[in-house]
């Protein structure tokens, strides 16, 4: 996984704005991922932020980055809990929740859509995509919106702009650790 991948999908996540973000990557072989994820972990460890791998699958992996203190704060939401606990999660666990969600992106191809709350989704739109399906929704940015258009418009702009600062100052020679954000909570 290199720092160009890191930072083109993952800057909002790096920057303190999200809790997770999701990328896939290419992988010669698993241990040699591991490696990687081990060496990502050590530096943005010191930063509050985690990567581990999700899932395998024909060569490439799936690598959730992500604040726990955020995920723990994001699942501890009524809303959350009350979709994960209807779709058999430990909830009140962030940890026994990713290793369940990680056990049901091994079951099959299809992304189960509860992922939305791993990476800071509001609760209401990722319910409004498990109930209603995609034509259903008020509008489309980052993800899907059931609720709070006007809410979300300002959360993808942040995100797009932090995105395309971020992919400019790492090409200005900006390390990973200095573009990312300690967590402060």
């Amino acid at each position: 996984m290199s720092a160009d991948s890191l930072v083109r999908y993952c800057s909002p996540t790096l920057a303190g704005l999200k809790t997770g973000s999701l990328l896939s990557c290419p992988y010669s072989s698993r241990e040699e991922m591991h490696r990687q994820l081990r060496q990502w972990n050590l530096l943005l460890g010191r930063k509050g932020l985690r990567v581990l791998p999700l899932r395998f699958s024909r060569g490439r992996g799936l690598v959730y980055v992500y604040r726990p203190s955020r995920l723990c704060r994001d699942l501890d939401c009524g809303a959350a809990q009350e979709l994960l606990l209807g779709r058999g999660y430990p909830a009140g666990h962030p940890s026994l929740c990713i290793a369940h969600l990680t056990a049901r992106l091994g079951e099959g191809d299809a992304f189960p859509h509860e992922i939305g709350l791993f990476i800071g989704y509001p609760p209401e739109d990722v319910r409004g995509f498990i109930e209603q399906g995609a034509a259903a929704c008020k509008c489309c940015g980052c993800w899907k919106v059931y609720g709070d258009v006007e809410a979300a418009q300002k959360v993808f702009a942040k995100h797009r702009k932090c995105t395309s600062t971020y992919c400019r100052l790492l090409a200005q020679g900006r390390s990973i650790e200095q573009l990312t954000v300690a967590d402060l909570i």
